[in-house]
């Protein structure tokens, strides 16, 4: 399942997504159908303790990834990062100092209330002249073509209707060789198609997810190649996620890397 089918809603699902993440950035510990914070990065992502202790709370707080993508590879110093979906900005400000002082990293992100957080942190921790972060969406980001050395994501991906768009957009930015850092949710086995058309389970991380070699797939067909599952980790273990589907489905995080042609 590439593209949602067409008895969802897209509207409502965009409006769920919208509404979630609006709650993450007012309250980010009100409890939601993932885990949040920086505890949770460090026990279960494998996030570096000291790194984001180092970090404004603005950010770490709202932090809700499933994988580590900065784990994947190195950011190079002077690099242009984009951050795609950046919510809070915990990986920008991370990517934003691997980058240095002649780097830049892009923050791009739908939800007003994740902006003003990621741009208070950036303030925050000295790096607002080497942070941007603009509203846009994942299907139509707000950057040149062939402008990105490398770019992030971490749980966006399945919550995207048109997930070729999605990547194709991604792969337009980046420049010739550039890299994709990826972290998203994945599935064990496809869905159902009445699963699909629950835009409140998509809106739930589980009814957008695709597969392992599904996803492989689609970042061939977008012109990313070499992609490679690097790591996986359990990201839903404990949460209601896991509660509800693990006796049947694992979802779980993975990060992938792949570099544009």
């Amino acid at each position: 399942m590439t593209r949602c089918p067409l008895e969802l809603d897209t509207m409502y699902l965009n409006r769920q997504v919208r509404a979630t993440y609006e709650r993450v950035a007012r309250a980010p510990a009100s409890g939601f159908h993932f885990h949040t914070g920086a505890d949770y990065a460090v026990r279960q992502l494998r996030y570096d303790a000291a790194e984001l202790a180092a970090l404004p709370a603005a950010c770490t707080e709202r932090f809700s990834g499933v994988g580590n993508p900065l784990r994947i590879g190195t950011i190079p110093a002077g690099a242009v990062v984009l951050d795609h979906a950046c919510g809070a900005g915990m990986d920008l400000l991370l990517a934003a100092k691997a980058a240095g002082p002649d780097g830049r990293a892009i923050g791009v992100d739908l939800t007003p209330g994740m902006r003003a957080s990621a741009l208070r942190a950036a303030a925050q921790s000295g790096l607002l002249d080497r942070i941007r972060v603009f509203e846009g969406t994942f299907e139509d980001l707000p950057m040149d073509d062939a402008s990105v050395d490398v770019a992030i994501s971490n749980g966006v991906l399945n919550l995207a209707p048109d997930k070729p768009r999605v990547l194709c957009e991604i792969a337009r930015v980046l420049k010739p060789g550039g890299r994709l850092f990826l972290a998203d949710v994945v599935l064990d086995r496809e869905l159902a198609d009445g699963v699909r058309s629950n835009a409140d389970l998509w809106a739930s991380c589980i009814g957008g997810a695709v597969t392992e070699s599904l996803l492989m797939e689609l970042l061939r067909d977008c012109g990313l190649s070499d992609a490679q599952v690097t790591e996986r980790f359990e990201c839903f273990a404990g949460t209601d996620i896991d509660r509800k589907f693990h006796t049947h489905l694992h979802a779980y995080g993975v990060n992938v890397l792949a570099h544009k042609r």
